[in-house]
């Protein structure tokens, strides 16, 4: 398990199989990406050489804004994650468990430089 730690601060990505497999086929798909296929291989190697593997249980099936983002949040249910990484961070706030946050890429960077 891989972690990447800045300080005292430490971050581990949390995933499971179906999410895992979700990132996988949106970056295969060309016409979205438009990354090659080794790219896309060497890209989920590294992702899942820093990831924990996150076993689900039972589905929760957490109510985020998005449907679309319930692998995630069910993720970071399960892993107990202290924040979730995201661009939609509306989507997220009303699904968190208490004492979890939701935050934007540049937020966590901030976090991590002080």
């Amino acid at each position: 398990m891989g972690r990447a730690t800045c300080c005292c601060i430490s971050l581990t990505p949390l995933c499971s199989t179906a999410l895992f497999l979700e990132y996988e086929a949106v970056l295969r798909t060309r016409r979205t990406t438009g990354h090659s296929l080794e790219n896309v291989a060497a890209v989920m190697s590294a992702l899942a050489a820093v990831s924990e593997g996150i076993d689900i249980p039972f589905r929760t099936r957490p109510m985020p804004a998005d449907v679309a983002d319930e692998m995630v949040l069910e993720a970071a249910l399960n892993g107990e994650a202290e924040a979730i990484m995201t661009h939609d961070v509306r989507d997220f706030r009303l699904a968190l468990r208490p004492g979890a946050s939701s935050a934007t890429p540049g937020e966590i960077v901030r976090r991590l430089n002080t």
